[in-house]
């Protein structure tokens, strides 16, 4: 079996495994609410779905996070232990408490205000 048909096999339990449908459309939605780049399109799902294609890095991590899986896993299948936890800590570690509070606030706002929130951001950061 090829890697974008194994790749599609993990991305639809992980989907079904986090009270998703394995449907283009619900991918398509759900995935750009939490997308701050170029939106996929519902042929991309399907593809993905398909197991036609696989992903760029940039949108794995997002499908990973989204679906509370690994990142690595999901693209290949096999378990990085404690990596991503790392990762976040180190993150973390850096941030003063009012940072941190103010990340808890953007972090339980529903997606579609994350994502308006993350485009303020972007904006601003822009010279």
């Amino acid at each position: 079996m090829n890697e974008a048909k194994l790749f599609s096999e993990r991305l639809i339990e992980s989907l079904l495994a986090a009270g998703y449908a394995s449907r283009p459309i619900v991918l398509e939605n759900e995935f750009n609410q939490r997308y701050w780049g170029k939106p996929i399109s519902f042929q991309t799902g399907r593809r993905w779905l398909r197991g036609e294609a696989i992903p760029t890095q940039d949108r794995l991590q997002v499908l990973a996070e989204w679906l509370n899986v690994d990142p690595h896993w999901l693209r290949f299948g096999e378990k990085l232990h404690g990596s991503v936890k790392q990762q976040r800590k180190r993150w973390d570690a850096a941030m003063t408490p009012e940072e941190r509070q103010a990340m808890e606030v953007f972090l339980s706002l529903p997606p579609e205000k994350r994502k308006m929130v993350g485009e303020i951001i972007y904006a601003l950061a822009k010279p």
